[in-house]
């Protein structure tokens, strides 16, 4: 097979999805052409400045609007501002014949097979054959779109599906039709996987695919279901939420982002095109929705759906909630059930899904009920929608932000309870499961030699799930390769004599146990393994210091206690530097505080391209004391050149940590001072990462690792410096722009990254720095105001502006 390379993209269709597909395909370090149609006429604007339809700005109003809308959006669909430049813009009557130089064309028009198929005879016109080409219908059958279309077109074309939005959403949904060449199949799974960071998912082209077909299926149940247990919207979101591993969007705020009317056209597509699902009845849409839907409640496009925000007399927020029984609108209620306290203080997913459906109120019963219904219909599913279970899993997980797929669930409460709540609920199983029982398998997963397997219904037997026979799964080792572990951490042998290091702390917040966990896990490198990855599965890499123990502390003016705390961690993050043995650490969404000091003092990071990095201690009144003002002092001596100017580069350095800067992606991380350019690499599949990770120490360690010597050469300005910060907090603070306790911290950080009252700049080392960070931190936390802002941490989640 010949090797394929995708240097250029063409997006057809620049609305909400072309327009984002088109970012994320620049964010990986393609150029894109995105085109759209021509506007009918001009606008009144255009008209006023005396443009025409010959006008280049009016032919490519609708393409340039919609790039737009899209990069000025949030979240962002672009990793980093300057990676828009890799898109350039047009339209299908001027610059169609461009086609011919692309890669790979994807069509993302309106959801009409008439449209796309005109589309698609515009394309055989210019398109140069062997380029990819795919559509990103969410529905259409892939199939229907190949009338009339040339054998070299059939043989390169497939489904594409991606979610939105494509930055954030992993799932890209892969559906071949029978034409589709085998190799440009596989093309498609790698290229998705490895360069666009995706959960490629193999799909069949049947209606609605995987994903959405089992999503529509869940949501549409939960419909039912809230008339026959009369549960509120609110309840329903309680119990479908963050609880249960899903996102906190849960059910009915997640309708209304999507919108009432896609969901019910999917759900009218599934009742029409799937005569044969058992369940075919319940994609019937309910009066209430449908209610909604004449009313145009349809979410948040429409600025009301189930849920509706508003203000009250005295102009504050009010959230209301839909009542499903008068129709009318309520102000949103708290909500409890007893099974939910019970499971609050378990942070493990696992054993809180056990717990859930134990209980013995209506939440209990709600588990019960509605997993057993799942339970029958995804089984029912395969080999219909997909001949592996496993990709129903994946599916729902990267599509949906579901953290446990059914067929895990099932796994975690037992085979038999899974059986019996399929029973009860009264639908049945179809042949496969109890074969699969009668060879006495019980589990759909099961781990083996650090590899993670399925049952495989086809072979009746287990097999590696495809695409990960060489990836690093902290998930498949974690059981058999353990080498130590507190209740706060565990240390993973990767192979190769690489070991890794992950918390599960609440938030994965670094405390006592962790900092032990990083000591013990070092030690035991240095004397016999290679080399260390710190990394981990939770929802973030760390959120930080455990917040909580230095607020104690500074209450009970403990100054000894804490300058000892301070002190073992920033030894920590400097024995992390300094150890024998190379150090990677791999973050991925929140690295923040001491998540990001210690990434700081890695010998690399390999950071995830999903990274939300950055020093945030200023807005709890502290400056960063794990090490992190005096690597920002570090960073900048070394950045100094001959000529530069040095005031501009540390007012670059000191606004990062003063104004608590945190990346929105890895990229930006690297503008921001937290990444070092040469040194640490970003890696957009979260799958491989760690694979990447575990490599990266190899390398090291293969090369002969020598620990890096202390720094004993550091230049600081300082009263050079610290005339221009003082300055600085002063004026800020007479423009309100910041309260007098942030001009007391700033003045604090600025002290320690000039290295003090020093008349000229000077050379220090780096104790002589953390010794003066430590000092500053302990002062500051003897301060009323910073105290007040931990407790607000601490008791509330929010950060108090004082």
């Amino acid at each position: 097979m010949m090797n394929r390379h995708i240097k250029k993209v063409a997006i057809l269709g620049s609305g909400v999805m072309g327009s984002r597909i088109a970012c994320h395909f620049a964010n990986v370090g393609c150029e894109v052409l995105l085109l759209d149609i021509l506007p009918k006429e001009p606008n009144d604007t255009e008209k006023s400045k005396g443009l025409t339809l010959e006008s280049k700005a009016v032919r490519n109003r609708i393409v340039n609007e919609a790039l737009q809308f899209a990069l000025t959006s949030n979240p962002s669909p672009i990793y980093r501002k300057s990676f828009a430049s890799r898109i350039q813009t047009g339209n299908f009557e001027d610059d169609m014949a461009k086609i011919a130089e692309v890669d790979w064309i994807i069509e993302v028009v309106i959801e009409r097979l008439d449209i796309k198929q005109q589309v698609f005879a515009n394309v055989e016109k210019f398109r140069k054959p062997g380029t990819l080409i795919s559509t990103n219908t969410s529905g259409i059958p892939i199939h229907l779109m190949l009338d009339g279309r040339s054998e070299d077109f059939k043989k390169h074309f497939a489904g594409t599906h991606f979610f939105n939005p494509p930055r954030y959403l992993p799932l890209l949904e892969i559906i071949p039709t029978k034409e589709t060449a085998p190799e440009i199949i596989d093309f498609y799974m790698s290229f998705g996987s490895k360069i666009l960071g995706k959960k490629t998912v193999l799909c069949k082209d049947t209606p609605a695919f995987i994903a959405n077909r089992v999503g529509v299926y869940s949501i549409m149940a939960l419909f039912h279901t809230v008339e026959e247990m009369d549960l509120t919207i609110e309840e329903v979101d309680k119990l479908t939420g963050p609880v249960l591993g899903r996102p906190k969007s849960a059910t009915f705020r997640t309708c209304d982002v999507v919108g009432l009317d896609t969901l019910v056209h999917v759900a009218n597509g599934l009742k029409e095109n799937c005569p044969n699902d058992e369940e075919n009845a319940l994609f019937e849409v309910p009066s209430f929705v449908q209610k909604m839907v004449d009313n145009n409640w349809l979410g948040s496009k429409t600025k009301q759906g189930f849920f509706k925000k508003t203000t009250d007399t005295d102009g504050k927020k009010v959230y209301l909630a839909l009542n499903l029984k008068t129709m009318e609108y309520e102000p949103s209620k708290k909500v409890s059930f007893p099974t939910l306290e019970l499971t609050k203080a378990i942070d493990d997913l696992e054993q809180r899904t056990k717990m859930l459906f134990m209980g013995m109120d209506k939440a209990g019963e709600f588990y019960r009920k509605t997993f057993g219904g799942l339970f029958a219909y995804v089984t029912n599913r395969i080999p219909e929608i997909s001949d592996d279970l496993y990709k129903i899993d994946d599916a729902l997980k990267a599509g949906f932000g579901w953290e446990l797929g059914p067929f895990e669930t099932w796994d975690i409460l037992g085979f038999k309870q899974g059986k019996e709540l399929v029973e009860k609920a009264g639908k049945k199983l179809p042949a496969w499961v109890d074969e699969m029982e009668a060879s006495g398998f019980t589990a759909f997963y099961k781990t083996e030699n650090g590899k993670r397997l399925y049952y495989n219904q086809q072979s009746k037997s287990y097999e590696i799930i495809p695409g990960t026979e060489n990836l690093v799964s902290l998930q498949a080792l974690r059981a058999s390769n353990k080498v130590w572990g507190n209740s706060d951490t565990t240390l993973v042998d990767l192979g190769d004599g690489i070991l890794n290091l992950e918390f599960h702390t609440k938030m994965n917040t670094i405390g006592g146990g962790v900092i032990e966990g990083i000591n013990k896990s070092i030690e035991l490198a240095e004397k016999e393994y290679k080399g260390l990855v710190i990394s981990n599965t939770g929802a973030n890499f760390s959120a930080g210091a455990n917040v909580g123990m230095i607020f104690m502390m500074a209450a009970e003016q403990d100054y000894d206690e804490l300058n000892f705390a301070v002190k073992t961690f920033q030894d920590t993050m400097m024995r992390v530097r300094y150890s024998n043995i190379p150090v990677i650490v791999a973050p991925h969404n929140m690295a923040l505080g001491g998540g990001c000091e210690l990434s700081m003092h890695s010998d690399k990071v390999v950071a995830h391209a999903e990274l939300y990095m950055g020093l945030v201690e200023f807005g709890v009144g502290l400056i960063p004391g794990g090490g992190g003002s005096k690597e920002f002092a570090k960073r900048f001596s070394e950045e100094l050149k001959e000529g530069d100017i040095k005031i501009n580069r540390l007012r670059e350095r000191f606004l990062s940590i003063g104004q608590a800067k945190v990346s929105t992606s890895a990229y930006e991380a690297f503008d921001l001072g937290y990444l070092r350019t040469g040194t640490d690499e970003v890696v957009v599949s979260r799958e491989y990462q760690l694979t990447r990770a575990k490599a990266a120490a190899l390398e090291l360690a293969n090369k002969g690792y020598i620990a890096p010597k202390r720094e004993k050469n550091i230049t600081v300005l300082g009263q050079e410096g610290l005339g221009i910060i003082y300055v600085g907090a002063n004026s800020m603070k007479s423009g309100h722009y910041m309260s007098e306790h942030d001009q007391v911290i700033s003045e604090k950080l600025g002290w320690v990254m000039c290295g003090g009252d020093l008349s000229e700049n000077t050379l220090v080392s780096e104790q002589y720095l953390l010794d003066l960070e430590r000092k500053a931190f302990v002062e500051l936390c003897q301060q009323r105001k910073t105290l007040e802002r931990l407790e607000s941490l601490v008791k509330s989640g929010k950060i108090l502006r004082n």
